[in-house]
């Protein structure tokens, strides 16, 4: 109990201490105006209030990730919680509120366009194909997971092919409506219910003095199961999610102040980061150890965990509450994963967004090809989802490494925890059998070299945009087109 506890209080300790250190970093310009009010244009440019904002991005970011990623992880042990604690930290929370507030200097842009920007022309297309594939991913995986959780909810009533039909419907009016019209007013009530059950759970948790592994040197991890890199692939959203940098373009399109960034980027991973510990808590101690964990993952996957765990903690009413907090989560990511996958073509090819027919006929290809995905083993498009999310976030953070050290501040704020993360991409597609399969100590070896030869391009790239004077950010007054 204490190792969770501790991580829940470093966490709320790292959004007031480092998280102004990120901030103070940065440098928020409280005077310029935000592309909410400069490229305004009622569909995707709309300012909204700090709460409403902060409410949306969390929804936007959390997915099932902070919650199924942690319920698996839990089976490595209490080591899960120290890779939440300095992953959100140091990695996640900077991600996210770099990449929010660099959009937010470029007019809204998305990840394809930055990585154009800051690490060259080429890198557009490259993280375009790796956005759009991802967003692709996490729509058809978060049209699965939901439709799944409530057929069993439903005890099997409703069939589960209604079930999909009635999400993607919601999907599709959520991705081609003004960001005001559906998500804009439903998200503050999700927020609610997932904010409510995911505490409710903690605080359960703490009041049944749930048995809680401590973390110490003879309890690193049960059954000397492989940590590296496998434990920052199984938990990502809670830690480190690339997924956030298709997400914050859309909330950086709607933020009316730039003071206003630490709070919705920053402060919302440190929120999802609190919910990751709270269900990883809760799979490492109410199943009678691990292998009880493992069995019930075997037999009913992370879904089962949640409705054992809400059930257990809250009661049959609350527990069912609690489940269907959880079933808003990829309800949540899913629309606007869609809704970004929409922005990034139409950023990418250059087409205006505000008529409605414009918007449809980028939108309706992206849910056919969806269609097709979800009759795809959902394991295997978790693991491809998995490694393409963590590559995405080594690229949004040396685009925020390139962007500070650009501006001559700080930039190991970002190269750091990006250079870490890319040694393990590098090594877990070279050893995974959906990539090379090679033995581990020779993926190691090639993570390592491969990563090093990146980093010194990084800088020599640095070095002569530093000495070409690349324009961090775009002329407010340049903003008289609407993406």
């Amino acid at each position: 109990m204490y190792t969770f506890l501790a991580g829940i209080i470093l966490l709320i300790i790292g959004y007031f201490t480092y998280g102004k250190f990120v901030e103070k970093v940065f440098g928020v310009k409280e005077e310029r105006a935000t592309p909410a009010y400069v490229n305004s244009d009622g569909v995707d440019y709309v300012p909204m209030s700090t709460p409403k904002n902060s409410l949306i991005q969390l929804l936007n970011i959390a997915g099932t990730g902070p919650v199924f990623g942690p319920i698996m992880g839990a089976l490595y042990g209490p080591v899960a919680f120290i890779w939440i604690v300095i992953g959100c930290i140091f990695a996640g929370a900077v991600h996210d509120y770099l990449t929010g507030m660099i959009s937010i200097r470029n007019r809204g842009a998305h990840l394809p366009e930055l990585a154009s920007k800051f690490l060259g022309k080429v890198m557009k297309h490259v993280v375009n194909a790796f956005a759009i594939l991802l967003l692709l991913l996490v729509g058809t995986v978060f049209v699965s997971t939901p439709a799944s959780l409530l057929h069993v909810l439903m005890d099997g009533q409703i069939a589960l092919g209604i079930i999909i039909a009635v999400i993607f419907l919601y999907y599709i009016l959520a991705t081609l409506l003004p960001v005001d019209k559906i998500i804009g007013r439903l998200y503050p009530y999700f927020g609610a219910v997932l904010v409510i059950s995911a505490l409710g759970v903690g605080i359960g948790l703490i009041v049944n003095g749930a048995p809680i592994p401590e973390l110490s040197l003879s309890n690193f991890h049960p059954d000397n199961a492989p940590i590296l890199p496998l434990l920052f692939f199984t938990i990502t959203c809670g830690a480190l999610s690339g997924f956030h940098a298709t997400q914050t373009p859309i909330i950086s399109r709607t933020t009316q102040n730039e003071k206003q960034g630490r709070k919705i980027f920053y402060g919302m991973m440190i929120a999802e980061g609190i919910i990751a510990m709270i269900w990883a808590a809760a799979a490492m101690s109410l199943f009678d150890g691990y292998s009880g964990l493992g069995e019930m993952l075997a037999a009913g996957g992370p879904g089962a965990v949640v409705s054992e765990v809400s059930v257990l903690m809250l009661g049959a009413v609350g527990g069912t509450i609690a489940v269907l907090g959880v079933v808003v989560l990829p309800i949540t990511s899913g629309d606007t994963a869609f809704r970004s996958a929409r922005m990034i073509i139409a950023e990418y090819l250059n087409i205006a967004q505000k008529k409605f027919s414009s918007r449809l006929w980028i939108a309706l290809p992206l849910f056919a090809i969806s269609v097709v995905l979800t009759q795809i083993d959902f394991n295997l498009l978790w693991r491809y989802f998995s490694w393409a999310n963590q590559a995405t976030a080594v690229i949004a953070l040396f685009v925020g490494a390139m962007y500070l050290y650009i501006a001559k501040k700080n930039y190991w704020i970002s190269l750091i925890p990006g250079t870490f993360m890319l040694v393990m991409v590098i090594t877990y597609i070279l050893n995974a059998p959906i990539g090379f399969g090679l033995p581990m100590n020779i993926a190691w070896i090639g993570g390592i070299i491969g990563a090093t030869i990146l980093v010194v391009l990084f800088f020599n790239a640095a070095k002569k945009a530093r000495a070409n004077n690349l324009p961090l950010e775009e002329d407010i007054s340049d903003w008289n087109r609407v993406a």
